[in-house]
């Protein structure tokens, strides 16, 4: 998981598994909480699932900007790089 194509992927099996959203509605401008429906507890839980899939600590905070799909590619790719 190195590209954004590749996270974007991912977050969109974490999104459709955790929330059954359909994977078609996963789009990279989809917002997260108007359109997805997502609260501030579905956040967390896919904070956890990132983490466990990318060996790095995420903080929530560093998903406090975050408001569409891509905004959380960016935040993923971000932590991988570092």
């Amino acid at each position: 998981m190195h590209t954004k194509e590749e996270i974007l992927e991912q977050i969109q099996i974490i999104i459709s598994d955790l929330f059954e959203i359909d994977k078609s509605e996963i789009t990279p401008d989809a917002e997260l909480y108007e359109g997805l429906d997502l609260d501030s507890i579905d956040a967390i839980d896919m904070i956890v699932k990132l983490q466990e899939i990318t060996g790095k600590t995420v903080k929530p905070e560093d998903f406090r900007n975050a408001r569409t799909v891509n905004d959380v590619v960016d935040v993923v790719h971000q932590l991988i790089k570092n």
